[in-house]
């Protein structure tokens, strides 16, 4: 059974059929089917209802999220939940006081079973998809199976740095991430090192050519730009430039010794288009180590997913 990010099921043929008639709905409850809605109301007590195309669906409070009823989860991620698509199990059907169908669902107890039967059970290293639900300043949060959240950090998310993760990401994207660590019902993740190491990324580009980036910074000593989320150059210092600005540049060196990219800044100019999609450097489904810098270079920048505590 795939314990996949909320919303990757709700517009499925097998979804729509299982959720399609009472009697559909009873096969599904008695083989334990997970099934997706979309929670249209959180009410005064947190309990979620669900838009059923047959009948009205209720989620009690304390079967909306993992931890709820124990007060390790905060009832925020049930209020969230309202007007987006959440998955379920049927507990059972019964009928309200005005004699109207109502079915009785479960998103606590896919949570548990992701948990049991997929998360625990994944070692540092392992890629997994992932989709954005939430961007703060300090890194992006991301459902990592059937509504079970966690972080990645803003530093993890490339090595190019970035002020804000809606540099990179947008909510509802869809990602693979890294898992670093897992402990007691926390996943830590990483994501840069999905996004090629240095040497990958250079060899898309050649001295003599101009093309596009975004300004990162402005220091002192020149301007950052970032040609793709895991590499940068350096232009020297123009007037009226600033972060986030895109960019023109010409590519005058790439010395993979120094690890340095040399650019000269064309044009500068503000755009409101969105974040280029990322490109994945993916060979299987598992990394035990990731080197960053070449080999020539003195500086070394490594992640080692081996070494790292299960």
């Amino acid at each position: 059974m795939q314990y996949l990010p909320e919303g990757s099921r709700i517009h499925t043929i097998e979804n729509q059929h299982a959720l399609s008639s009472i009697a559909a709905m009873e096969r599904a409850m008695a083989a334990g089917t997970i099934l997706e809605a979309k929670a249209i109301l959180c009410d005064s007590n947190h309990n979620l209802i669900v838009q059923l195309p047959c009948m009205r669906g209720i989620i009690p409070r304390d079967e909306g999220a993992m931890g709820i009823a124990e007060g390790t989860t905060r009832d925020i991620a049930l209020i969230a939940r309202a007007g987006k698509p959440v998955c379920f199990r049927i507990l059972r059907m019964e009928t309200d006081e005005n004699g109207n169908p109502t079915a009785l669902l479960s998103r606590r107890l896919v949570q548990e079973a992701c948990w049991a039967q997929y998360l625990s059970q994944c070692r540092p290293g392992d890629i997994i998809p992932a989709v954005v639900t939430h961007l703060e300043r300090f890194g992006a949060f991301v459902d990592i199976g059937c509504g079970i959240p966690s972080l990645i950090p803003i530093d993890r998310i490339s090595v190019s740095r970035i002020s804000h993760p809606r540099d990179r990401f947008s909510v509802g994207q869809f990602i693979h991430v890294v898992i670093r660590q897992t402990e007691e019902n926390r996943v830590h993740l990483t994501h840069r090192e999905l996004l090629g190491t240095w040497e990958e990324n250079a060899a898309q580009f050649s001295a003599g050519q101009t093309v596009p980036g975004i300004v990162r910074s402005v220091e002192s000593y020149g301007i950052f730009i970032e040609l793709t989320p895991n590499l940068a150059g350096l232009a020297e210092l123009q007037e009226n430039v600033f972060a986030g600005q895109h960019a023109s540049v010409y590519i005058k060196a790439i010395l993979p010794e120094k690890m340095k990219v040399k650019l000269i800044l064309i044009d500068a100019f503000s755009s409101s288009e969105p974040p280029e999609p990322l490109h994945y450097f993916l060979e299987s489904s598992h990394m035990d180590y990731w080197q960053y810098t070449p080999d020539c270079s003195g500086k070394v920048i490594v992640s080692s997913f081996e070494e790292m505590p299960s």
